[in-house]
């Protein structure tokens, strides 16, 4: 079991990694602070896998939980189930110290966190993510929210959860390309962060992938680490945590054109760092020696490192300019001035930000 605490204050809340946490009803115990209604809130194919264990282990400590089970994909993150959520907490008489349990990836923690903090003005909830993508990324720092036809994740709110339980075991029924998008979340860290964590990564991405817990442990360790220091300096993002959006602005342009679930979110954010980083190349930042490493490390993990075939360079100018990060009318542009480090830029040009796209 390993801990770490995401330093908010007040809001502050911890994070437990372990293998067969699911089944550990004294993480529960200490992590369900209300004894209102509980409601686990899951998808269709989740719940097959981890709704029981889940239930088991919160009855072990005397808490009976509903479920809510959603369709599973990116194309259901939507205002539609986002209100199907809330029409089970109303129909279901929850109160206001009732707590969510977001069993799942991305789409169900971020639904559900947005939901957490709507209704009847914020209930409590807690992270319990089922994907490398949600280990690392998603379940941590509060930001909640649904997709809208014009932008990805563009009607939201900033809401900490009460703690954050991740169990290793989950990844066993994750299939291949969701660990690969995962991992396009991971390798973030080392460019915007840690280059010895990219280099780690560089050397140990085929114990990833063979599931070694030891190194698994580690890199999702880590990356929460440096998540937490983030967002614990920035919190709304004002400044900093701003660096956590390398390649995003890309990606999203991308997940939004193809259609929500065509490309997975770290597929577009893996194609989107190439992109930044070749910016990054242009504009003398970075060295060609490290583009190609970037470029090298995301290819060895399963990810695209161009755009879609179908989607041509404009279109990403159109899409890109809705991005929820731009300010005053302009796109920022998180982009690599060395591994380890990152900035926003906001004067690059429609012709740059073309090139980069290639």
């Amino acid at each position: 079991m390993k801990k770490l605490i995401v330093d908010l204050g007040e809001r502050s809340y911890p994070i437990f990694i372990a293998d067969g946490a699911l089944a550990s009803p004294e993480l529960w115990q200490d992590c369900l602070v209300k004894r209102g209604k509980v409601v686990i809130v899951t998808n269709e194919t989740v719940q097959k896998w981890y709704r029981e264990p889940l239930k088991n282990a919160l009855k072990s400590i005397g808490v009976e939980a509903l479920s809510c089970i959603l369709p599973d994909g990116e194309q259901y993150k939507d205002l539609q189930h986002f209100n199907d959520i809330l029409t089970f907490l109303l129909e279901n008489s929850a109160g206001r110290d009732s707590t969510i349990f977001a069993l799942g990836g991305g789409v169900i923690g971020d639904m559900s966190g947005f939901a957490a903090a709507c209704y009847q003005r914020g209930i409590d909830f807690i992270q319990v993510p089922t994907t490398l993508l949600s280990y690392v990324d998603s379940s941590v720092g509060g930001k909640t929210a649904v997709n809208h036809p014009l932008g990805k994740n563009m009607i939201g709110a900033f809401y900490q959860p009460k703690a954050v339980i991740i169990d290793l075991n989950t990844l066993k029924t994750l299939p291949e390309r969701e660990i690969a998008a995962g991992m396009a979340e991971v390798i973030k860290y080392g460019i915007i962060w840690d280059p010895e964590f990219f280099q780690y990564l560089e050397n140990n991405s085929d114990k990833i992938w063979a599931q070694d817990l030891e190194t698994l442990s580690h890199v999702v360790y880590r990356c929460c680490e440096i998540k937490a220091e983030v967002v614990h300096q920035d919190e709304t993002e004002g400044g900093l945590r701003a660096i956590l959006n390398l390649g995003h602005t890309f990606g999203h342009a991308i997940e939004t054109f193809m259609g929500y679930g065509v490309w997975l979110h770290g597929e577009g954010v893996a194609a989107g760092m190439v992109m930044a980083a070749r910016l990054a190349l242009k504009r003398g930042k970075i060295s060609a020696a490290d583009f190609e490493r970037i470029r090298a490390l995301i290819a060895k993990n399963r990810l695209p490192v161009s755009r879609p075939e179908s989607m041509p360079g404009e279109a990403f100018l159109k899409l890109m300019i809705h991005d929820k990060k731009n300010r005053q009318g302009h796109i920022n542009y998180i982009i690599p001035d060395s591994l380890g480090h990152v900035s926003l830029y906001r004067d690059v040009t429609d012709a740059e930000a073309l090139e980069a796209v290639g």
